[in-house]
């Protein structure tokens, strides 16, 4: 398959600029498995009456980081900077926009609230990041959190508020590292998580720390030529054992989100089971991928000719999520991260034994 064939039209006014009122308001699309089967139009608080009391729920932990910086040249030019990730204390890798890019040894100043200003120093290049030092300031986490800005999606228009702050972070948020938010998670807030627990769902979470290679464009358009951008993840041992658990009592996996996905299936070592432990992800999920772990699918509406559109396409079938799509924009969803959510089943089985 090629990259024009998960394109499909979208009216910008669909893109979600803000969230919904309150987390749980969301709309839910259940695309269920069956193509002949109704897509049945649903809301978020539906959700615990669609899964088994036997059912696994797991939610990616990451936490988002003021990750855009602004700063100026020893020259004067602007410099804008999206960090990808925090390399230790005093070095990270970024995505750099100027006029000219600095070249190794050069210098990016900026300028802190209190009149002090941070130092950065260009040491070399990582593919299309560039790795920096920060010479002086303090720390890479400590300048960020003094001067960082929330990196909203390029799609979304307004400059961050006070209510991207809170609303930008799922309520699992704990581990500082991702510089986009798993989105699937900001549908859930303390009443529906109550809803799940009471109907009998083990809940656990996992790291995968969301990198901003999420939102870059494929510049091939055959697919194999294709190389996905790497994310970190970690797998704690108590999710491992609860795998193992739902799968033995006959319950299913529920991954809410495709970063969830990914990690899972990157850390998988044979059906049902994943690796202990930390790694970091190149997986690329196409049609024709057969997945190991995950059975069910909590998932926002992705962009069109994305790596995640790809990826529900091989978990629920092309056909059956172009379908989905193409009834949500009649339907009037709201699209993206500040969007509604889709409830997908996995249209093939995890191996070819089960």
């Amino acid at each position: 398959m090629r990259r024009s064939d998960f394109s499909y039209d979208l009216p910008p006014e669909l893109i979600a600029q803000t969230p919904a009122g309150q987390r749980s308001g969301s709309r839910l699309l259940d695309v269920g498995l069956d193509g002949d089967a109704p897509l049945a139009d649903l809301r978020m608080t539906d959700l615990p009456d669609l899964l088994d009391p036997r059912d696994l729920l797991i939610f990616n932990d990451t936490r988002v980081i003021p990750a855009r910086l602004f700063g100026r040249k020893p020259t004067g030019g602007r410099v804008q900077m999206l960090v990808e990730r925090v390399l230790g204390e005093h070095e990270m890798l970024a995505q750099i926009g100027a006029s000219k890019t600095p070249k190794p040894g050069g210098t990016i100043l900026i300028d802190l609230p209190d009149g002090r200003i941070a130092e950065l120093v260009m040491i070399g290049r990582d593919d299309d990041l560039f790795h920096l030092r920060l010479s002086s300031g303090g720390t890479v986490m400590q300048l960020l959190d003094t001067a960082g800005r929330l990196p909203l999606p390029p799609y979304i228009t307004h400059s961050p508020g006070s209510e991207d702050a809170e609303r930008y972070q799922t309520l699992f948020a704990a581990k500082p590292g991702a510089v986009a938010a798993p989105t699937a998670g900001l549908h859930f807030d303390d009443a529906l998580l109550q809803r799940l627990r009471e109907r009998g769902l083990r809940i656990e979470t996992l790291t995968l720390h969301v990198g901003a290679g999420t939102f870059q464009p494929m510049r091939v358009d055959d697919l194999s030529e294709h190389r996905m951008h790497a994310e970190r993840y970690e797998i704690p041992p108590a999710l491992a054992d609860a795998i193992a658990q739902t799968r033995a009592n006959g319950g299913r996996v529920v991954a809410v989100g495709t970063t969830v996905a990914r990690a899972l299936e990157s850390a998988a070592t044979a059906p049902g089971i994943v690796a202990v432990g930390e790694g970091e992800t190149r997986l690329f999920i196409t049609p024709g991928y057969r997945f190991r772990i995950v059975d069910r699918l909590v998932t926002n509406f992705h962009l069109p000719e994305s790596t995640l559109l790809m990826l529900v396409s091989a978990f629920a079938g092309y056909e059956r999520i172009f379908d989905a799509y193409r009834h949500a924009v009649a339907q009037r969803y709201r699209f993206f991260s500040y969007g509604d959510a889709m409830l997908l089943t996995r249209a093939e089985p995890a191996h070819p034994t089960e």
